[in-house]
């Protein structure tokens, strides 16, 4: 399994000290990869990526809903 990528992005709702892990996978390509957590530690997509050979892509957050409204 080579060439097969993995987006993903930081949580929009992190509390400060929070102990839930800050990224979500959005999406996967080319791979038979199956998720099971909500919530990735960096370091876990990482390892996860490395040991099938999938490109990490990360997303930039969109505006929030607030910031939308003020335009």
């Amino acid at each position: 399994m080579t060439g097969g990528k993995i987006f993903i992005r930081e949580r929009r709702k992190v509390v400060e000290g929070e102990k839930k892990p800050r990224f979500t996978i959005v999406a996967v390509a080319n791979t038979d990869l199956e998720i099971i957590a909500k919530h990735v530690r960096k370091m876990e997509i990482e390892q996860i990526a490395q040991q099938i050979g999938a490109e990490l892509i990360y997303l930039e957050s969109g505006k929030d809903e607030e910031d939308i409204e003020e335009e």
